[in-house]
């Protein structure tokens, strides 16, 4: 699994970020035009990723339909059922800090079911890693956030800050809530990426 770090000076991919963001909160006040970004941004998705028609794991025929609980189009085998994403092997995700307390997510899928981890998953074809970011705390903690500033050369590379402080449990969390430096469940923690993050987040914050 790559890891991953924001540039700390403005680049190309932070300009699109924003024009990105910028382009979304227009939208939001115009149905017609958030229907256009939307689907502006599925063909960006489809034309940058290869057509799947045999799954990789039993050679049975793909579907290409959206899965239950997903937004995009993925190859699903008709025989068992597997699903190929097609996506970078990089993780990317926030740290989110709001009255000195953490937001973390309990996992509601394997591995590491019913464990606690930051808000976080694979980018997918196409995004920023900023956008990657945004993304998987919203479908994991439907909290709205704002990327500031780089934090670690980890699986969890950004730090975030709520925008209000408004989550809740996305499908693949069974919970969400913010946790004080001295509570965070250090031996419930779903990866060692998030032992070694929030251990850091510890020494930092109680500088």
């Amino acid at each position: 699994m790559t890891s991953l770090v924001m540039p700390t000076s403005p680049t190309r991919k932070m300009r699109c970020f924003r024009a990105f963001r910028a382009s979304t909160i227009r939208a939001e006040s115009n149905p017609d035009a958030l229907l256009l970004l939307q689907h502006h941004h599925r063909l960006r998705f489809s034309q940058l990723t290869l057509k799947i028609n045999f799954c990789q794991w039993c050679g049975g025929p793909t579907k290409h339909d959206i899965p239950e609980g997903e937004e995009k189009i993925r190859a699903i085998c008709t025989l068992c059922g597997k699903i190929t994403y097609q996506n970078p092997k990089m993780v990317v995700g926030c740290l989110i800090a709001h009255e000195n307390k953490v937001l973390l997510c309990q996992r509601k899928i394997q591995p590491s079911y019913g464990r606690w981890t930051l808000p976080a998953g694979y980018l997918e074809i196409g995004e920023s890693a900023a956008e990657g970011a945004i993304r998987e705390t919203w479908e994991e903690a439907g909290a709205d956030v704002e990327v500031q500033s780089p934090f670690a050369q980890l699986d969890i590379p950004l730090i975030g800050q709520l925008k209000k402080p408004h989550f809740s449990p996305g499908p693949e969390s069974l919970d969400c809530r913010l946790f004080a430096l001295d509570d965070i469940p250090f031996d419930s923690l779903a990866f060692s990426s998030m032992l070694v993050t929030l251990k850091l987040v510890c020494i930092i914050f109680k500088q």
